[in-house]
């Protein structure tokens, strides 16, 4: 599942409820292609590190479609499945790693 939270003046918190939690990763990298599917043309694909409770790394990188503008070394929020489309047309975007959100300073992450 796929969440997604507002700034506030309160820091944001790594959400577990029940069988559900943020999913965080690093971006640790760029993916370059000179083929894909029409409805990626524009979009950036970023390698991702997805990371554990304490922000240490956990299992292998993957590839991920960026849809707020996130960098390399950058924390932040991905979801993968169908709600990995949703910031998209649905219909016409292939993905199923989507980053939804930065997270602005680690500090806001509850272990």
């Amino acid at each position: 599942m796929c969440l997604l939270m507002q700034r506030s003046s309160a820091s944001l918190t790594l959400l577990t409820w029940s069988r559900i939690k943020m999913q965080l990763a690093r971006v640790i990298g760029t993916v370059v292609a000179t083929v894909k599917n029409d409805s990626l043309d524009g979009r950036k694909l970023l390698i991702v590190q997805t990371l554990d409770r304490n922000l240490a790394p956990s299992g292998k990188p993957m590839v991920a479609v960026d849809s707020v503008g996130a960098g390399v070394g950058e924390l932040v929020f991905w979801c993968r499945g169908k709600e990995a489309s949703f910031p998209f047309k649905r219909e016409d975007t292939p993905t199923d790693c989507t980053i939804v959100g930065i997270v602005d300073s680690e500090q806001h992450v509850t272990r």
